[in-house]
């Protein structure tokens, strides 16, 4: 059905509500791997490295998720993305409980990860339609589900993976949980914006499109190469933590805690970053969150003291959480809004990858070197590249004559 109400509004609010509480939920697949990993690892007796293949499988998954349920709900709507995918979630987590290997187990969570990204781009894209005025911040909202969700479930998870069921049991708690929570919510996204609304959004991305010098397919592909960049970067002290906690002799318990003030600063962030976009745009909020990210990575490299990793754990992810959310606020104000769910998961896909690919680069570069030293410096060179071309898209804006918008 098409519901009555205009952009803005208090129907778009709580939608915003119900899309959160998802996303915290539906998220987990992204986060729950990392917390497992020691566990993991010492169960299959294999190298960090291998053990960092389960969590690259699983955010390859993500990724492809981002782009293939992007296209679903440009064509069938959010409800029926978000049904399959908590199934894919409730399978995924349910047969992973009982890997035999560490093979098995990297095998399953390409399906969790596939089922866990409709919680992230396409559930932002679906609600980015719902706004107009303040969708920088209901963006960064729905976005915070993800690290809310990367807040709760490893101290939730940590608990689990003391008791006697130890990572298998954590893994059965969550393919229930998902299914239980996901499917009923999901049924409650069924409108639709009204056209009127789309009328209205589409008008406005046409006013404020902005002209690059870059083709709509180039300036995409550019904002995939950025974020591929940035994330590589992101994800050295997000899968890595936990494991740099255990070397350094805290235990992963306390790496957990760091993973979760990390995430829950990210939030905040997050809000900060989407309030932000709303008045200087998505590209300057972007540029300023990856300056700072790269910033925080530099003060990981002399930090080996408990206290002193809490700290600096709550300065990257103040520093970094509203990154990702960007690229989604910039893609609505430089793209089509009708190619909003496909556009949108093509950049939270590339962003993903990145996050795949660093950290299983993280993991490589500590067997060859003993040390996450050099994989932090990887970090760093791979952000001075996001920057780089963000900072190009920034420099060469401009704006765009009436009739000139490219469909």
């Amino acid at each position: 059905m098409t519901h009555p109400s205009a952009l803005d509004s208090r129907a778009s609010w709580l939608r915003l509500a119900i899309s959160l509480a998802i996303a915290v939920v539906g998220n987990v697949g992204m986060w729950a791997i990392i917390v497992i990993m020691p566990a993991m690892q010492t169960e299959f007796g294999v190298e960090r490295a291998d053990a960092s293949i389960p969590y690259t499988l699983t955010m390859i998954g993500f990724a492809l998720g981002n782009y293939y349920i992007g296209r679903v709900v440009d064509r069938w709507g959010i409800t029926v993305a978000l049904s399959g995918a908590a199934l894919m979630l409730g399978v995924g987590f349910g047969l992973g409980a009982f890997a035999p290997n560490i093979w098995v187990l990297s095998a399953l969570q390409l399906i969790t990860g596939f089922g866990s990204a409709a919680c992230f781009g396409p559930l932002i894209a679906d609600i980015s339609h719902w706004f107009l005025k303040r969708r920088g911040i209901a963006v960064a909202i729905a976005a915070s589900g993800n690290y809310l969700s990367g807040g709760i479930w490893p101290l939730v998870l940590a608990e689990v993976l003391a008791g006697p069921g130890g990572w298998r049991s954590a893994y059965l708690i969550i393919a229930a949980t998902c299914v239980a929570v996901m499917i009923p919510l999901s049924l409650l996204l069924r409108a639709q914006v009204s056209e009127a609304g789309r009328a209205e959004a589409e008008s406005a991305a046409a006013s404020r499109a902005l002209t690059s010098g870059f083709s709509p397919r180039a300036l995409t592909w550019l904002l995939a190469v950025a974020g591929i960049g940035c994330c590589v970067a992101m994800s050295m002290p997000q899968v890595h933590i936990v494991a740099l906690s255990a070397d350094l002799g805290y235990g992963p318990a306390v790496g957990a805690e760091m993973l979760s003030l990390m995430l829950f600063g990210g939030v905040a962030s997050r809000l900060v970053s989407g309030a932000l976009a709303d008045r200087i745009g998505g590209v300057a909020t972007l540029l300023i969150g990856s300056g700072l990210q790269c910033v925080a990575l530099f003060l990981y490299l002399p930090t080996s003291g408990l206290n002193a990793l809490y700290l600096v754990s709550l300065i990257f992810g103040l520093s970094q959480g509203g990154i990702v959310p960007s690229y989604a606020v910039v893609v609505r104000e430089y793209l089509p809004a009708r190619e909003a769910g496909q556009r949108v998961g093509f950049v939270m896909m590339s962003t993903i990858l990145g996050m795949a690919l660093g950290g299983w680069m993280s993991g490589w570069i500590y067997d060859l070197t003993g040390s996450y030293q050099w994989a932090f410096l990887n970090g760093i060179a791979f952000n001075l590249v996001n920057i780089a071309i963000i900072g190009l898209i920034l420099i060469r804006s401009r704006p765009r004559r009436r009739g000139t918008v490219p469909a």
